[in-house]
């Protein structure tokens, strides 16, 4: 009995105390080329493997209007598809007349670029790599001017319509197809 007494206070309390840490938390932005749920999109580069057609099997670029020119079946639409369910559209269309229980396989090699503006010294586009946070990008973008403002960065994301405004620290990360604008500092 004693023992429950004194386990029960302290249960409460390592609960009350995860409640309160962190409680300005940003949102989880961190993708990984095996997350099921990422949204293909233009400037994604594809792997795609027709298990025992060689011919069929490469790299295929994701284009601007969101589609992979495949072929035998042309152009199949990809943009917002994830890489199971696009596999899963290419295996339809190929077994329509073309391949006997066709079993397709796609990985994302190059997801779609980010944009980085504003008061860096090397404006401009780059390739999105897994794990890139504000920090890793204002380096590719070889580091602030010296108008820069350190502490907040507007970011908005692929299919965002705004911007939103984010602390500038090392954890903050970016998504493929997000626009990062630094700001200038005000004195």
């Amino acid at each position: 009995m004693s023992k429950m007494f004194v386990t029960l206070p302290i249960l409460c309390l390592a609960t009350l105390m995860a409640g309160c840490a962190g409680s300005e938390r940003l949102p989880e932005l961190a993708l990984a080329s095996s997350d099921a749920s990422y949204s293909l999109g233009s400037g994604d580069k594809l792997r795609i493997t027709v298990y025992g057609e060689e011919k069929l099997t490469g790299e295929y670029l994701v284009d601007g209007t969101g589609a992979i020119a495949f072929p035998l079946v042309g152009a199949i639409q990809a943009k917002g598809l994830t890489a199971p369910a696009l596999a899963d559209r290419l295996s339809s269309a190929l077994s329509k007349g073309y391949l006997d229980n066709p079993s397709v396989a796609i990985d994302v090699l190059n997801f779609r670029p980010y944009y980085i503006l504003g008061e860096v010294s090397k404006p401009g586009e780059y390739p999105f790599v897994e794990g890139l946070t504000i920090f890793s990008a204002v380096a590719k973008a070889e580091g602030f001017t010296y108008r820069a403002d350190a502490r907040r960065v507007y970011i908005r994301h692929k299919d965002g319509n705004t911007e939103s405004l984010y602390r500038l620290d090392g954890v903050t990360p970016v998504q493929p197809g997000d626009t990062i604008r630094i700001l200038e500092r005000r004195f």
